[in-house]
């Protein structure tokens, strides 16, 4: 029943992902069409508008999985009222989730014993309840936490582990963008004592020779306030830049200066036993830690300048080095906004000079630059064998560059001139330089109307 194709991996979620509110048409599992979504039934199906247990949410779909897809599935288990991919509003491109609707609960039941886990498109399917009632989901109420598991553990092997403890509305195992297992996954039990059960009985267990925790999950606001505590009263130090030379003690020494320390270590060498130049000392008191942090970053220790800070765990530098790349990405970004233009249909002979020479009438010229391929072995090595005295040589011109103006009237004005101009004998394009978010944006938007138009073409073809 199902149709193998190279898996798509699903992004990365902190906890369970659960179906969307039914507070709108778009997330109404019972809505026919709309526009997050279409749906296909049954030519002599009516309108499923019993009990709601008979709709299931289906989610962990690859992109290209269709409603017809779909239909040929679930189809096997019963007469299905209606079946609904939720697409963007926009693009109408698959947010991988579904909601399929049966004529009567028992249907839904064998669908979901029967299906879960199924392979759609080389993707195991994870199938559920349709939970209309959002403050159920909100609750968090029976959800559980599992980390340290092996990475064989998929969703299935999961569910058969912890469906003893009672009945599971939902279950998952995190991916990376491979579809690699991250090691840990959630498990939503349908009452509170469930999920109790199961942390008692398998917490500290050996899973795969691999030992578990499994805990109550916390929301992701509750575990950053209780980060926030831990990065407030830190007692943990971590430095580097630590001069080769020194010893364990005098290490020791010098952060004992400031207050008792639970334990001081210097990272070594596991083979030459030398000293990688960084360690760390942890405190009893935060107060002695955070003293040490000030006093000693930046200070001078054996001809070396120390960095002294709170250790972090590998995660939150990672989480901070991608904030600090972000806020760099937009600084530059709004500094060069309305003066940084783009040309294209840029003849081959134009290089840097020749482009500059062309827009420097309308202002002061920052930077010119024409884009090209990067250059063949064979040419780099010729440029070598010629050193400093011989030509430089080019990769070919993409037929497009940049040039910025160090203002927005200046790029305005060789906007306005310079566009349709014939240069060469081909006529340039100008126009202000955007970001790829920004263009990709006003491309959706532009086919928007298309898209509708489309849609309405499928529902003349018998598909809503």
């Amino acid at each position: 029943m199902s149709t193998e194709a190279s898996p798509t991996s699903p992004p990365p979620q902190e906890q369970i992902e659960q179906p969307p509110s039914s507070s709108s048409p778009a997330n109404d599992p019972a809505s026919d069409s709309d526009a997050n979504g279409s749906s296909v039934a049954t030519p002599t199906a009516t309108p499923h508008t019993g009990h709601s247990s008979a709709s299931l949410y289906v989610g962990e779909l690859d992109p290209s999985v269709t409603e017809a897809m779909l239909f040929e599935l679930f189809s096997t288990i019963g007469s299905v009222a209606s079946i609904r991919v939720c697409r963007d509003a926009v693009t109408r491109r698959s947010l991988g989730y579904s909601y399929v609707n049966y004529n009567n609960t028992a249907d839904g039941e064998r669908a979901l014993e029967e299906l879960n886990y199924t392979l759609i498109k080389g993707r195991p399917c994870r199938i559920m309840w349709s939970q209309r009632d959002p403050a159920l989901r909100k609750t968090g109420q029976g959800n559980v936490f599992i980390k340290n598991l092996d990475t064989a553990i998929d969703n299935k092997a999961l569910h058969d582990t912890f469906a003893a403890f009672g009945n599971i509305l939902s279950c998952k195992v995190a991916q990376d963008e491979f579809s690699n297992s991250r090691g840990y996954g959630f498990v939503h039990y349908e009452t509170a004592e469930a999920a109790n059960n199961a942390i008692k009985h398998v917490n500290g267990m050996l899973l795969n020779e691999k030992k578990v925790f499994v805990g109550h999950h916390i929301p992701k606001k509750d575990r950053q306030s209780k980060f926030d505590e831990m990065k407030a009263n830190f007692t943990n130090v971590y430095i580097k830049n630590v001069d080769a030379e020194c010893t364990d003690q005098e290490f020791r020494d010098l952060f004992e200066a400031f207050g008792p320390i639970t334990s001081a270590s210097l990272a070594r060498d596991p083979e030459s036993g030398g000293s990688r130049g960084f360690g760390f000392v942890n405190y009893h008191e935060h107060k002695d830690a955070y003293d040490a942090v000030e006093k000693l970053h930046e200070s001078d220790f054996k001809g070396q300048t120390l960095y002294v800070s709170r250790a972090q765990k590998k995660h939150e530098r990672e989480e901070e080095l991608r904030k600090q790349y972000e806020a760099a990405r937009v600084e530059k970004a709004s500094k060069y906004q309305g003066v940084n233009l783009y040309i294209k249909n840029l003849d081959d002979d134009i290089d840097d000079e020749r482009l500059r020479l062309e827009f420097i009438s309308y202002g002061t010229i920052t930077s010119a630059k024409v884009m090209r391929d990067e250059l063949a072995r064979e040419d780099i090595e010729a440029e070598e064998k010629e050193g400093e005295g011989g030509k430089k040589r080019l990769g070919k011109s993409k037929g497009f560059g940049f040039v910025c103006f160090s203002s927005p009237e200046e790029a305005s004005k060789a906007v306005t001139e310079m566009n349709q101009r014939m240069v060469n004998g081909k006529p340039l394009y100008v126009a202000l330089a955007q970001r790829k978010d920004v263009r990709k944006s006003q491309v959706c938007c532009e086919l928007f109307p298309l898209s509708r138009v489309l849609s309405d073409r499928e529902t003349d073809s018998g598909i809503a």
